[in-house]
């Protein structure tokens, strides 16, 4: 038998991209020899600094607390606890269209098995540091040009690839997951190669 391997996705819980790539990865659990695994990265903390439109700074300011209650349940949970914790919030989020806040962070600890009272890390700094550990060992890789969703994964011949991506609408299912799986670590895997891209048409589409 084949031996499994591990893949990591950086997500932040506000990107609706990223929630259709990590449902995508879910699918590709099913069909290849591959396992996820949920880390956290930050929008907040990638657009610190950055002349930013006001209704996005407010997004962005309001961003920091979903993601650090993400790595409050990591560090007193560790990871399967972070994988049902952005479902939930994924859920809430982007097929809900709940409010961001405090309410919807207590509703997800809760929909996930865990304490409500970890949503209290949305206001205070304690988990910063860690966060910012998160978000560096994810984008250090691929740079700061890019956003989330971020996949580290081995690559077809064994060596660690890293990439943004991909940025796909809706999440393909079965097989056609695997095959998207299959091609994407190939065009990562390939040396030299950066990038690959076409206008976007559409609005994310949760299916």
């Amino acid at each position: 038998m084949t031996d499994r391997v591990t893949a990591d996705m950086w997500f932040d819980p506000l990107c609706p991209w990223a929630w259709i790539t990590s449902r995508w990865l879910l699918e590709v659990e099913q069909v290849r020899d591959v396992d996820i695994r949920f880390r956290v990265m930050s929008l907040s903390v990638l657009n610190e600094g950055r002349e930013l439109p006001e209704q996005y700074r407010k997004i962005m300011t309001t961003g920091w607390g979903p993601v650090r209650v993400c790595i409050a349940v990591e560090q007193k949970h560790g990871q399967d606890a972070v994988r049902a914790l952005y479902t939930a919030l994924g859920t809430r989020i982007h097929l809900g269209r709940e409010e961001l806040g405090r309410e919807l962070l207590v509703a997800a600890l809760a929909d996930a098995g865990l304490d409500p009272e970890l949503a209290d890390a949305a206001e205070g700094t304690e988990y910063d540091e860690a966060l910012r550990a998160s978000h560096e060992a994810g984008m250090r890789p691929v740079g700061t040009d890019v956003g989330t969703p971020v996949v580290h994964a081995p690559g077809p011949d064994g060596a660690p690839v890293a990439f943004f991506g991909p940025v796909v609408t809706p999440c393909p299912k079965g097989e056609a997951a695997g095959r998207l799986w299959d091609g994407v670590l190939l065009v990562a895997g390939t040396p030299g190669f950066y990038e690959l891209k076409r206008s976007r048409e559409v609005d994310p589409t949760f299916e």
